[in-house]
């Protein structure tokens, strides 16, 4: 399985709750995709959202997100390495 951190751009204004309310709708579809959506962060005043993942690749993490009702992420990033 390979990490991939995934950016939402123009989501301004978010507050924790829908923050928590995608992760989860997300979550719900993961396992039909072969996904684990591990943490999930947000800049309320920028309005990006940060969504870091594992799963086989990044196509499997952007259907996951869209089946999920969170719409596709604006960038998805493999992030093999970690210290």
């Amino acid at each position: 399985m390979t990490r991939f951190m995934d950016v939402h751009h123009g989501m301004q204004g978010i507050t924790a709750q829908q923050l928590q309310q995608g992760h989860d709708a997300a979550a719900a579809v993961e396992q039909e995709e072969g996904v684990h959506f591990a943490h999930a962060w947000a800049d309320p005043e920028s309005g990006t959202v940060y969504c870091l993942s594992e799963g086989p690749s990044a196509e499997a993490v952007r259907r996951a997100h869209e089946r999920g009702g969170g719409g596709a992420p604006d960038e998805i990033h493999a992030v093999p390495l970690a210290v």
